[in-house]
């Protein structure tokens, strides 16, 4: 699982002009799921992201998660960011998992959020969104749980 991680004053998903999810502070999370992945691949990104020490104290660090600040979490499925760019212009996606295999990763994965007391929020898998966000910092983190060094 390949994940970029946004730190946002706010976020929002859109589908065919409704507002699907909304949160104020928290994290935006795109998250690319490969066929390799499995609910152990969750566990590991779940964890790490919900220790993630990258909102500001009072004295302006970055020293607190996500539970610290009660923050939420908006979660868009991104089969994209498994693209391979090695060969032509056009992006190989081979990798990325077929739907009858992402989709019960990416639900275990907002359901494992929601269990550590996030409140989240999310697109539709395999929709058409427009992602809206205001990233604060700007903080970006990308990880890989295949890459765990």
């Amino acid at each position: 699982m390949r994940v970029v991680v946004q730190r946002v004053s706010s976020a929002s998903v859109t589908i065919e002009e409704k507002k699907k999810g909304a949160i104020e502070k928290g994290l935006l999370i795109f998250l690319g799921i490969e066929h390799s992945d499995d609910s152990e691949d969750v566990d590991w990104l779940t964890r790490k992201i919900i220790a993630l020490r990258i909102f500001s104290d009072p004295e302006g660090k970055m020293n607190l998660d996500i539970k610290a600040v009660n923050g939420s979490i908006l979660v868009i499925s991104q089969f994209t960011l498994h693209a391979s760019t090695k060969k032509g212009n056009r992006p190989s996606f081979i990798k990325a998992a077929r739907p009858d295999r992402a989709i019960p990763l990416y639900e275990l994965f907002i359901h494992s959020l929601e269990q550590a007391g996030i409140q989240c929020e999310s697109g539709a898998f395999g929709a058409d969104m427009q992602v809206s966000l205001v990233n604060n910092g700007p903080v970006t983190i990308i990880m890989d749980s295949k890459n765990r060094s």
